[in-house]
This record gives C-alpha cells, sequence and structure tokens, in this order.
C-alpha cells in the first residue's frame, strides 16, 4: 500500500481501486471537470506516513531497586505512611504547595455561579435546586459537572478569589453533605471521581482558604478517600479516558498530598500505560470525540502544573503525548478557528480551543492526514475542508458514537458553510434528550443516506452496532488542466450487507479554495448489480444564517452568506432523477445551543446496480 492510502477497518479488507475517470458536467457555460486516476506515485508523493506510538515512549519510568519494590507493596495495598516514613506517625492532612494551572475557564459560565446558577450546556438550574443524591432527576450534562466538579475552573475565572470562595464552599458543603461515602451512582464513577479529585486539588485554594475550619478538614478528609478509592477501582472505569483521568488524579494526589511517594510511583506507572492504550498511531482518542481530545489534553495540562508547583520534571511521555494530541485536534479546526461537529461533539467555539492549546504550550500546525484516528483535511488558501474517514469507533471506546462515515464539513475564510448538526453528547442541556439519537445518525450529517437507513446502527448510551466495518481511501494532488486541486476519494461498505451496495465519495478542492467538486457514486458489493430501485438522500446541512433559494430548474441554488459572498451549488448533469430539495435543519453552536438552520437534500431513486452524483460549491465573483 502507498503512503497516500489507507484502509481502515474490523475486518480484513479488499485492494483499493482507485477508480475510473469520471466527468462532472455543469451546464453549457462550464468545462466539464475530470475526476483523473490517482497513480501510485502520485498518491506516494504527497501524504506523509503518521507516526506510530512506540511502546517505549509510555513504559513506566526507569526507577532503582528500592522505587520498584515501594510501587510493587503499594500495589498490594500496604499504606503509604508505612512505606513513606515508617517509623513516625502518619502525617496530617494538609496540602504540600499550590499549583497554578495555565488552563482558563468560562467567565460566563463562573458568573453566571456567582448568580445563583449553574450554566451547562446552555442550560441554567438553580444552584439551589441540585440533586447530589442517586438516584436524580440530573440530566447527564448535569451529572457531570456536578459531580466532576470541573465548574471550579469557571468560577476561579469570572472574579478575584475573595470573591469566589463562598460560592464554592456552599457547593462543596452540599456536595460533601449528601455523599459522605464513596457509594453507587454517577458521583462513583472512575472518570468523575478522577476529574474530581484533580479539580479539588488544583484549584484547592478557592475551596480551603475560607474560615469554616471544619469544611477544610472535611474536604482534605474526602481527598484523601477518593485518593484511596481510585487506587482500588482505577481500573474499573468505562473507557480509556476514564482509566487516564484516574490515573492523573492519583499521580496528583501522590504529588500534593502527605506521605504520597509511594502513590506517585504506583500512578506515574499506570498512568503510562494507560496513556498508550488511549489513543490511535496518530495521536487521537480511540472515541474520535473531539470534546474527549480536549478533555485528554487539559489532564495532561492540569497533571503538568502539579509537578511545576513541587518544583519536579514530569515523565517525559506526559510531553510526548500533549504533542501527540495536539496537531490531531487541529485538524478539525474549521476556518473560524472553532471545531468541527464530529462523533456527538458541538461545534467548539475558536476561543476555546485557542486557550487549550496554548495552554498545552505545542506550537503546532494541524495534522492533514490522520488515518487511524479517521479525519482527512484538505486545505487550499482560504478553504478547509474536513472529511470523517474511518468507521465509528468500536462500541467498547464509543461514547456518542455517530453514523457520520464519508461525512464532510467546509469552510471558506471565517464562514462555515456545509456542517453536521452535532451535539448529541450535550443532549439534556438545550439540546433535547429526545433527538439525542437522531443527532448520531446518518441524516444529522452531511453525506449519503441510503433507504432511509444509518449507514452504521445507532444505539443507546452512545453505543454502535453493525454497519461500517472498512473505509478505504486515498488522497492526492491533482492537476486539472493549468489548476491544481486537493483530493480525496473514499469508500465504505456500511451499506453492502442490505442493500448490496457500496457508498464511494469524492472530493476535490480546488487551490484558489473557493470551489469544492464532489461526486457520490453507488456501485455493487458484489460481481453484479441487483435489480430494480432504492430510494437515496444526500444532504449538506447548511451553517446559520445562510439565505438559500432554489433555482428554477430544481438542479442548484443560490447562496448568501452572512460575510457577503455568494455561493452556487449545482448538480452535475448526470444526477439522473434527483431533485434538489431545501428542508429545515439545526446545528449545535459552541455554547451547545440548537441553532436553526437549513439544508439542501439532493433525492431520488436510484438503481440497486448503482449510481453517480456529480455536484459542486462555488463562490461567484
Amino acid at each position: 500500500m502507498t503512503e497516500g492510502s489507507a484502509r481502515l477497518s474490523q475486518r480484513p479488507a479488499k485492494p483499493l481501486s482507485n477508480g475510473a475517470q469520471a466527468a462532472l458536467p455543469l451546464g453549457a457555460s462550464d468545462e466539464p471537470l475530470v475526476v483523473p486516476r490517482i497513480a501510485a506515485e502520485d498518491s506516494a508523493a504527497v501524504s506523509e506516513p503518521s507516526r506510530a506510538l512506540a511502546l517505549a515512549d509510555f513504559a513506566p519510568p526507569r526507577t532503582g531497586p528500592v522505587d520498584g519494590l515501594v510501587r510493587w507493596a503499594y500495589r498490594l495495598g500496604v499504606p503509604p505512611s508505612v512505606l513513606a516514613a515508617p517509623l513516625r506517625k502518619p502525617a496530617r492532612p494538609r496540602l504540600l504547595a499550590t499549583v497554578q494551572s495555565p488552563l482558563g475557564g468560562d467567565r460566563a459560565q463562573g458568573m453566571a455561579l456567582r448568580a445563583g446558577f449553574l450554566l451547562v450546556a446552555g442550560h441554567k438550574l438553580p444552584t439551589q435546586a441540585l440533586d447530589f443524591s442517586f438516584p436524580s432527576r440530573l440530566t447527564l450534562p448535569f451529572q457531570r459537572a456536578v459531580h466532576s466538579f470541573t465548574w471550579l475552573r469557571d468560577l476561579s475565572s469570572c472574579a478575584p478569589r475573595e470573591q469566589c470562595t463562598a460560592v464554592a464552599e456552599r457547593l462543596l458543603a452540599g456536595w460533601l453533605a449528601a455523599i459522605p461515602e464513596p457509594a453507587k451512582g454517577p458521583a462513583w464513577s472512575v472518570e468523575h471521581a478522577g476529574l474530581r479529585l484533580l479539580t479539588w486539588l488544583v484549584h484547592a485554594p478557592l475551596i480551603l482558604s475560607g474560615e469554616d475550619g471544619a469544611l477544610r478538614t472535611k474536604t482534605l478528609a474526602a481527598m484523601e478517600r477518593t485518593a484511596r478509592w481510585l487506587d482500588r477501582h482505577v481500573a474499573n472505569a468505562g473507557d480509556r479516558l476514564g482509566q487516564v483521568a484516574g490515573w492523573c488524579a492519583i499521580v496528583a494526589a501522590g504529588l500534593l498530598l502527605p506521605d504520597g511517594r509511594p502513590r506517585r510511583l504506583y500512578g506515574e506507572a499506570g498512568l503510562l500505560r494507560a496513556l498508550g492504550e488511549l489513543v490511535s498511531d496518530d495521536g487521537g482518542v480511540l472515541s474520535r470525540s473531539p470534546l474527549a481530545q480536549m478533555e485528554a489534553i487539559a489532564l495532561l495540562v492540569d497533571l503538568r502544573a502539579c509537578y511545576a508547583a513541587l518544583g519536579r520534571e514530569p515523565p517525559h511521555a506526559l510531553e510526548t503525548m500533549l504533542a501527540l494530541l495536539v496537531p490531531p485536534l487541529l485538524t478539525l479546526r474549521m476556518g473560524d478557528g472553532g471545531l468541527g461537529s464530529w462523533q456527538g461533539a458541538n461545534a467548539v467555539s475558536a476561543p476555546t480551543v485557542a486557550g487549550l492549546i496554548e495552554a498545552s504550550g505545542v506550537r503546532t500546525r494541524p495534522a492533514q492526514d490522520t488515518r487511524y484516528w479517521g479525519y482527512q483535511r484538505l486545505a487550499a488558501n482560504k478553504g478547509v475542508v474536513v472529511m470523517d474517514a474511518a468507521p465509528p469507533p468500536r462500541a467498547r471506546h464509543a461514547r456518542a458514537g455517530c453514523a457520520s462515515t464519508l461525512a464532510f464539513e467546509f469552510s471558506h475564510a471565517k464562514q462555515r458553510i456545509v456542517v453536521n448538526c452535532g451535539g448529541a453528547e450535550l443532549a439534556g442541556g438545550q439540546v433535547p434528550l429526545r433527538i439525542e439519537q437522531g443527532l448520531r445518525g446518518t441524516a444529522a450529517h452531511s453525506t449519503l443516506m441510503l433507504g432511509d437507513a444509518n449507514s452504521t446502527a445507532v444505539l443507546i448510551n452512545g453505543e454502535v452496532g453493525k454497519g461500517v466495518e472498512e473505509v478505504e481511501m486515498v488522497r492526492a494532488q491533482v492537476a486539472i488542466g493549468q489548476r491544481r486541486a486537493l483530493r480525496i476519494e473514499a469508500s465504505h461498505n456500511g451499506y453492502a450487507a442490505r442493500f448490496a451496495l457500496v457508498h464511494r465519495r469524492i472530493l476535490m478542492l480546488a487551490a484558489d479554495g473557493i470551489e469544492l467538486r464532489g461526486e457520490d457514486l453507488l456501485e455493487p458489493a458484489g460481481r453484479r448489480g441487483q435489480r430494480g430501485k432504492i430510494g437515496f438522500a444526500i444532504r449538506f446541512h447548511l451553517a446559520p444564517r445562510i439565505d438559500v433559494g432554489l433555482a428554477e430548474d430544481r438542479r442548484g441554488a443560490g447562496m448568501a452568506l452572512p460575510d457577503g459572498s455568494y455561493w452556487q451549488f449545482r448538480l452535475g448533469g448526470d444526477s439522473g432523477e434527483a431533485e434538489l430539495a431545501i428542508e429545515e435543519s439545526l446545528w449545535v453552536d459552541g455554547q451547545g445551543r440548537p441553532r436553526a438552520n437549513r439544508q439542501l437534500v439532493v433525492e431520488g431513486m436510484t438503481s440497486r446496480g448503482g449510481g453517480r452524483f456529480p455536484w459542486l460549491f462555488k463562490r461567484m465573483g
């Protein structure tokens, strides 16, 4: 296989076909576009190989025999005070240093807390109405915020500490009164407990500097109790990211709590193993979620700050992992600096992304070809295209798994043009729970849907079922006359078992960035196509505030964008009986708010023997 091609699959795959030439006629006045065959030497010339994770990078740090013995004894359950100082009494609970994290919070959410409201996913809930017990009526986004205490970062970012301490202490006291000991429920999932302990340690001045000495004593005892619980249960996390959150908290507790050296040694070994299992070979987390990718970066940034508070150097693998995690995240960055909507994530805002990248200290460019994580990026002049070119995450990794294979997003300059709906992971805030599964379906993404069926089955609890098992992909630079263009061709077998058809999509972004040509093809999965016809729909969800109108021939549409530009969408001449329509849609923005938008829908019937549907987005004038 050449470096420019990839096969992502959950079973052995067939050899990749580069496809035949195809012409895209656009009308009498337009020159037809020929999508050229990609030669092997072209493919190899444009793509850089992804960096593979080396197991040695994430091996436990080398220590002497004494440290190895201490780690082994702690893992067996020997108390840390006995291992750290066997001839003296256990040290009283206290913190050994004050942490200065470079991560900033959301000022608006912090101000809402000071006003008596918890603002999560665009929805406000009075803090007096918070139910900390289990079971409770809190939706999943609120459960996560309440039990992980991530709101402490927002509170610390909105005003001087003296003005925020009373709010933080009141909410903390309510939580400790309702949940005095480890128990069942969301408060004691490994991920929430790990996030909670790490946040308590990093933002300790906000919860320990008040005048309530009894609360301070209870909080320090809760920190130690949570650390001991994580020591025993961290391996039971729901996924690798949850494990990493737990291990980060264990290491932070080993750094900042007395007699912590045995816990730190134990935690570092576990953390580095979990980090090696967290990501694909090019640095993308296995859930393929941008929100999970951001959480992984934030965890390591906070943990690095804990090391810095004590003047210690973190293991080299932490910096290695940060350097791996940031470029794939930037792959999903659109022209406005925010992230695209993938695998249940909303369109995270540009300031949030920029703040996280600055805090990480990693200075790099977006990765164009994250084939193992599954996203492909085309960037030409001011045009940016991001495509999902991989199967959905496996069930054991999925958080809000989506049937989005071969969907794409498109932006020009700071204006988004084609988007996905996104936001399923925020359902329970302003996004209604009843539409969560719909937002994860194929119809909520800018791709082809066959027979009103998802390309991969969308199940409850964020999981996905059968469907896409392999994706074949090739990318290259191509010449069309005197022009150059970036080209991706990918196909998936999600409809092969049900309809005996393979969906192949070609995207080509011109070098000037103002023209995106595409073609969706349906090809027989076997040697012979079946008889009859089947319905299909190709959806292009448009960004909010785009005024769109159909052409008289219903083969095209004009779009007036908020930035003042005018774009045209046209169907190619070989699209058969397909017709273009405009329908309502929605898009979940960076604050978790659903916003009304429109979608272009190419809909019709096609032969079970296959079909081809070329189309074009082009800036006019």
